[in-house]
């Protein structure tokens, strides 16, 4: 399994909410982020009807495609 296009191994949290934030803005979907609806250093981001679980540390590949497939996003399009 490759990396999304543009994307190193890894990422943090912040970075994954930056990136998901420019997707729902190009393809005109509403989304939304909930910090308290996690536990610990984990938050809940909503992308339309969707939403994944996104830690505040490092994102490492395997999870970061297990969310984009969550939220139902194309990985060579992130």
């Amino acid at each position: 399994m490759e990396p999304p296009l543009g994307l190193g191994k890894r990422m943090n949290g912040a970075q994954f909410q930056r990136r998901a934030r420019r997707y729902a803005r190009r393809n005109r979907l509403e989304w939304w982020y909930e910090p308290s609806k996690g536990k610990g250093s984990h938050g809940t981001f909503h992308l339309g009807d969707r939403q994944t679980t996104v830690q505040y540390g490092e994102i490492k590949i395997g999870m970061l495609m297990q969310m984009l497939r969550e939220l139902g996003i194309d990985r060579r399009r992130f």
